[in-house]
């Protein structure tokens, strides 16, 4: 064998399992996603408000986002976002989640955050623009209950509600200084060469491992006819 078959056989060799890892770890993150939202929307008295989720524009779940804290504390976290086109839930991109913060703190926990995006440009400009959370894009904790009447007045006008569940415990939290951005090998590997925006333009087919996440979002934020 030549020195250019053997190279190019070990380049595929290295690359086509760490595609294959890259692929299980996205469909457990999916699969971890939809698990998240429905143990929250399971106790209807504590969960996201019916008229929020049939007003969301997008959705972004983050599984078991990591806040640390040593001196310098910080977050950081992977999950999905979905975009309604008319009637239906895009296939999910991949995202990270992260910020930091100085002072005298210690300690570390792991949380579930929720995002509620009123539209789709409170997203696209946090994906394109890496800025932060109550930024120029609006966030604010989301009302929890049945209805939205508990909301105050400034949730009420946010572009972003935000949500986290924390050792049971699922209530509205600030997230304001964390930064949303593609997570860019994610996507790669479920989507190839697609561009996160036309994905979530619903361009994209959903991919099997996706459609369970994007049956329990239709279950509990369609939209009456």
């Amino acid at each position: 064998m030549s020195s250019r078959r053997m190279l190019t056989a070990v380049l595929i060799g290295l690359v086509v399992p760490a595609l294959a890892s890259d692929l299980q770890d996205d469909a457990a993150r999916v699969q971890r996603a939809r698990e998240v939202f429905q143990e929250v929307m399971r106790t209807p008295d504590k969960a996201i408000p019916q008229e929020i989720l049939e007003g969301a524009q997008c959705i972004a779940i983050v599984p078991g986002q990591k806040t640390f804290a040593l001196g310098f504390g910080g977050t950081y976290g992977k999950g999905i976002a979905t975009c309604r086109n008319h009637r239906q839930w895009s296939a999910p991109i991949f995202v990270q989640v992260g910020g930091g913060s100085w002072g005298l703190q210690l300690g570390g926990q792991s949380t579930d955050v929720i995002m509620i995006f009123r539209n789709r440009d409170g997203l696209e400009s946090l994906l394109s623009n890496k800025v932060k959370l109550g930024g120029s894009v609006s966030a604010a904790a989301g009302p929890v209950g049945r209805h939205a009447s508990a909301a105050t007045d400034a949730a009420m006008h946010a572009e972003i509600l935000t949500y986290a569940r924390s050792r049971g415990a699922f209530a509205g939290i600030s997230l304001n200084g964390d930064i949303v951005q593609p997570d860019e090998s994610g996507n790669a590997a479920m989507y190839r060469d697609h561009p996160w925006k036309e994905i979530l333009a619903g361009r994209v087919a959903v991919p099997a491992a996706a459609q369970p996440l994007l049956n329990t979002l239709n279950r509990y934020s369609s939209v009456p006819r």
